[in-house]
């Protein structure tokens, strides 16, 4: 066994450690001394990641754990994530004293950790253990501001709607075990290839209420709006990206390798077109930008679902589903988190998560009111942001594999958050402010915009080195 091959799960495991040590000799006042060293700990961690993307596929601990690009690359996104969520956090935390400012940050990097686990797991019972390995540390820091009632709720939320999910999809699992007799990914594809459709469907449902959960897909996006609006901003963001890509890491490999497309299309199809219009109809009508960015986290689950409905009609055994998935997580990781990071500044200078609030915010605070055009921008898909090469990637998958009907649902739903996204920018440029003094976004916001507006930005003139990387990240996600 060559240990170097899993040298950022090591790293990171022996990150977390000495954070916990460092937490415990800091004095209250040097809490984000930790942050800092998370940062930089999850910078380094991005060296051996992408080492292995080079690396053949193979599969290590009995073919419990896969070691391909397919996994390096949600190792990376996984990585950046926590980088930009503890940079938002940081200043998060600026003066706003907290109890437990210094384990946040360590939960953080641990969390991390559990991302890379799911991304790269290849048997049921590690991939249960993962999931639930993040989802307690979620529980955790969705309620981690104790004098915050609207947080503890979170939290306690998140525990019940978790816990059901978790249970029904552990009892999918079951379900594949007792019908293809292994709980390894690989060995299950060809033994269930046979089975008879209606028990894979129920199969397929069962475990896709547990990734749905995560995924934010509805029927199963109850916690969404409530937990991001509760929960502490920074976590709001990691469970936005960080948690998502993860999830659908493991989505596409249980469906992909282990299930039968036969089993699943027609369900993610139909979820797919649900999920976009139910969150972008429900965002409508939203005045708190925390549950308005919960809303679209729901709509943009469901494009990324084109992209693996795509894939089982994709005419080559890798098409360009996949490909389209992997570009669009990584430009919406730095669009949505970016966004997070301006509701942090804004909470901090205006005092408030209502919209009509954000009035004359361009004035007041024009970098901020900036990055924060660009990421409405890109989440809307126009160019020449991110985001819009990620949804024409998803459309023409869609045609590609004869799902018209679903692209034309993506583009209208497109069309119609235009409305709400373009809402955000016309109440801090056009509308007057009841306060007109000039504000101060603090040197750490300003570098964490900027650093994830230029990446919006960059991702969305010059996509060319991304989608290279995208495609043979892809190309080996089957062992």
């Amino acid at each position: 066994m060559n240990l170097g091959l899993i040298a950022p799960e090591l790293w990171l495991g022996l990150l977390g450690l000495g954070l916990l040590l460092v937490e415990m000799i800091t004095g209250s006042e040097s809490k984000r001394v930790v942050g800092w060293i998370g940062a930089a700990g999850l910078a380094l961690a991005l060296v051996p990641s992408w080492g292995l993307l080079g690396q053949p596929a193979r599969l290590m601990f009995g073919g419990a754990y896969a070691v391909d690009a397919f996994a390096a690359f949600f190792k990376i996104v996984a990585a950046v994530s926590g980088i930009l969520v503890l940079l938002a956090a940081m200043a998060f935390f600026r003066d706003r004293p907290a109890e437990h400012e210094g384990e946040v940050y360590v939960l953080i990097v641990f969390m991390v950790l559990g991302l890379v686990a799911m991304a790269a797991a290849a048997d049921l019972i590690l991939l249960f253990l993962a999931i639930e390995f993040v989802s307690l540390i979620s529980y955790v820091l969705a309620g981690s501001l104790k004098a915050d009632a609207k947080s503890s709720e979170a939290g306690v939320k998140y525990f019940f709607f978790g816990a059901v999910a978790s249970a029904t999809m552990l009892y999918g699992f079951s379900y594949l075990y007792g019908a293809g007799g292994s709980t390894n990914l690989y060995q299950l594809g060809p033994r269930l290839a046979g089975l008879p459709t209606p028990f894979l469907v129920v199969a397929a449902v069962l475990v896709l209420a547990g990734l749905g959960f995560k995924t934010s897909l509805v029927p199963f996006h109850q916690w969404t709006p409530d937990v991001y609006e509760g929960a502490p901003t920074p976590v709001t963001a990691l469970l936005s990206v960080g948690s998502k890509a993860a999830a659908f890491a493991a989505l596409l490999r249980v469906l992909y390798v282990a299930l039968p497309p036969g089993a699943w299309v027609s369900v993610l199809a139909v979820l797919a077109a649900v999920t976009m219009s139910v969150g972008n109809l429900l965002a409508l009508s939203q005045q708190n930008i925390k549950r308005m960015l919960a809303y679209s986290s729901i709509a943009h689950a469901g494009y990324m679902m084109i992209g693996v409905v795509a894939l089982a009609a994709s005419p080559t055994p890798m098409g360009s589903g996949v490909t389209a998935v992997l570009y669009y997580l990584l430009a919406y990781v730095f669009t949505n988190t970016g966004a997070f990071g301006v509701v942090i500044a804004a909470e901090r200078l205006l005092g408030s998560d209502a919209i009509p609030d954000y009035a004359g915010f361009g004035r007041r605070a024009p970098l901020a009111a900036f990055a924060m055009t660009v990421f409405m921008l890109s989440l809307t898909g126009i160019p020449p942001t991110a985001l819009f090469w990620g949804k024409l990637s998803l459309f023409g998958a869609a045609l590609q594999s004869g799902l018209g009907w679903l692209a034309v649902v993506g583009i209208l739903n497109s069309a119609l958050s235009l409305y709400y996204y373009l809402g955000v920018v016309r109440v801090m440029y056009v509308q007057v402010p009841a306060d007109t003094a000039p504000a101060s976004e603090g040197l750490l916001t300003r570098a964490l915009l900027v650093a994830a507006a230029g990446a919006t930005l960059v991702l969305g003139i010059y996509p060319e080195p991304f989608v290279r990387l995208v495609q043979h990240a892809s190309l080996l996600l089957r062992v």
